[in-house]
């Protein structure tokens, strides 16, 4: 099959042969002798090329009729975050995401994107060889999966969490895409011990895990979160129900291991998706190398730390708090802020241990309050007040279905709020990987290599890393804490 999306034919034929987990998740194989459908890795024994079809997306191959493996399991595959370089079809993305078709028509999506049916179906199927409502429903599939093959837990349950209010519907949307009932499928895998599940998500290696436990450690907001040396834990409320998460690395394949707490199924979805957005584990550092590499000091970074990611946040309002908080303070003063920020506005939550017992105050929560009271100087608690406002109103959002340039239009309409806070904002709440806040002191600093450059220059010196910039950024504040220069906020 021949596709502007897939790698080329060799490049998919030497990665499915060497088992090359940096391909994992960026086409898929299917073979036609057995009607399955696989990863890149997949232990099984190779089938011959002549038998072999490549697709872009798990959707693309359950489209033409294939099932999922048992064996190396789709459903464990990072997305290709390469789409996010279309404009077009990364809003589209980000907007099923978001749900926007569990309970609408494939046209709420083409109204959404201001486009035609035929037009939105014309850009899904010659980019991801399905239509929105083919990955959609495959996306639902292999959650389901995933859920049956890892956790206990009740069908009934992985129905709802795989967005379906029907078991009977479920049966027969898994029977046909899978192959068998999903009674089938458990006993298949045998019985999966008890307690609270524990979920696999896969990355493509490599991923710099403690770099990224350090740097979120430095910024956790007391009360909500907590991270040590090899783990992170929060404490989630979804629908007022409060509960515990820990994410770890598993010490033998190129994943992390999410635990979950006692929640509704139905968030489950939602949860994971955060993860992986806080982890930035769909990125593919290949591509982002091949283009900041060319500039001889971020390859001096890349050589030191080939595994560093963008550090997310769990809430984009909590991101933006956070930012405003740390405005012309070191990250320490900005974490004694949140600290007092969390514990005068925040929510006490009930069973919770202590030290993850508190919920982040709403936007209509600091709207209205005496921010002052904190230690807040009167122009920056103006303006978290502001921010809060926005949010509440809904004129400044986090959905990742919209543009940097809108997102940061959004942003600096704000009073106190300049560009270098919009793209901070932007980088951590929303992932987005050409933010670049040209003004950082630090990046500056590096980037002159003793002499500070301007921020006009600092902006043009980055034209060249587009559309990866947000991980330049990363690898040059890593550079200044490795000349115990603290990055901003």
């Amino acid at each position: 099959m021949n596709n502007p999306a897939l790698p080329s034919h060799e490049q998919c034929e030497q990665a499915r042969l060497a088992r090359d987990a940096r391909f994992d998740g960026l086409f898929f194989t299917a073979v036609r002798s057995t009607g399955i459908y696989c990863r890149p890795v997949c232990p099984a024994p190779p089938p011959r090329r002549d038998n072999v079809s490549y697709y872009p997306t798990a959707a693309a191959a359950a489209a033409a009729g294939y099932r999922p493996c048992l064996r190396c399991r789709p459903e464990l595959s990072p997305d290709d975050a390469n789409y996010m370089q279309d404009h077009t079809l990364h809003r589209a993305l980000a907007l099923l995401d978001e749900g926007i078709l569990q309970d609408q028509p494939a046209a709420a999506l083409a109204g959404a994107m201001q486009l035609s049916a035929r037009q939105l179906q014309r850009l899904f199927v010659a980019r991801l060889g399905a239509t929105p409502a083919q990955l959609h429903a495959t996306r639902r599939l292999l959650l389901a999966k995933q859920l049956l093959t890892e956790t206990h837990l009740p069908v009934t349950e992985v129905a709802l969490a795989a967005g379906f209010n029907s078991l009977r519907r479920f049966n027969d949307a898994f029977l046909a895409g899978c192959g068998m009932p999903p009674s089938a499928l458990r006993k298949r895998h045998g019985t999966v011990a008890g307690g609270e599940p524990v979920l696999r998500l896969a990355y493509r290696p490599p991923l710099d895990f403690p770099a990224m436990l350090g740097f979120l450690r430095k910024r956790a907001i007391p009360g909500i979160e907590r991270i040590d040396a090899d783990s992170y834990q929060r404490v989630i409320v979804t629908d007022g129900r409060a509960s515990l998460i820990r994410v770890s690395a598993d010490p033998k394949r190129p994943e992390l291991r999410l635990q979950l707490g006692t929640t509704d199924a139905r968030a489950i979805p939602a949860i994971v998706g955060k993860v992986r957005r806080v982890f930035d584990l769909d990125a593919d550092l290949a591509t982002v190398h091949a283009c900041l590499g060319h500039e001889p000091l971020l390859a001096r970074g890349i050589a030191r730390r080939p595994g560093l990611r963008i550090p997310g946040g769990w809430d984009g309002f909590e991101v933006a708090a956070r930012a405003v908080l740390g405005q012309q303070v070191s990250v320490a003063a900005a974490t004694t802020l949140a600290r007092r920020l969390v514990d005068r506005f925040g929510q006490s939550l009930a069973d919770q241990p202590d030290g993850l017992d508190r919920q982040f105050p709403t936007p209509d929560v600091l709207a209205e309050a005496p921010l002052e009271s904190i230690g807040l100087p009167r122009t920056r608690a103006a303006t978290l007040r502001a921010v809060a406002r926005a949010c509440s109103e809904g004129r400044l959002q986090f959905s990742r279905a919209q543009t940097l340039e809108q997102f940061v239009h959004q942003a600096t309409a704000l009073p106190g709020i300049g560009p270098w806070t919009a793209h901070y904002m932007a980088l951590r709440a929303l992932g987005m990987p050409d933010a670049f806040p040209a003004g950082d002191l630090v990046l500056q600093q590096v980037l002159g290599e003793g002499q500070r450059l301007g921020e006009r220059a600092t902006e043009a010196r980055s034209q060249a890393w587009r559309p990866w910039r947000a991980y330049a950024v990363l690898h040059l504040w890593h550079m200044a804490a490795d000349r115990n220069e603290e990055p901003a906020q």
